[in-house]
């Protein structure tokens, strides 16, 4: 069971468990849509992995297995994380 965080991690959008706008990576760390592709650029900021589109939970399985609650707000640090976007912007998540 993956954990249904409830923010981006970088801006603090909410993203309800059903979100379409949700992205994890291998590790689940969890960012919106937008940060993926305007500032991280499918680059992982914790990991340097890339991302997809988190799975929706279906209402059946809310109470077995609720949603996070506390969110796990870290805006990235631009400078260090330019350094990691530089070495992995052009290179494919599967070949990272």
């Amino acid at each position: 069971m993956i954990d249904i965080r409830p923010s981006c991690e970088n801006c603090n959008t909410h993203l309800p468990y059903n979100s379409e706008e949700a992205r994890i990576c291998a590790f689940e760390c969890t960012f919106c849509k937008n940060c993926v592709e305007n500032t991280l650029h499918n680059v992982c900021p914790n990991c340097g992995g890339g991302f997809e589109k988190r799975p929706i939970l279906p209402k059946a399985y809310l109470l077995k297995y609720p949603p996070k609650s506390e969110p796990k707000f870290r805006p990235i640090d631009k400078e260090k994380f330019n350094q990691l976007l530089d070495r992995f912007k052009d290179i494919n998540p599967s070949e990272r």
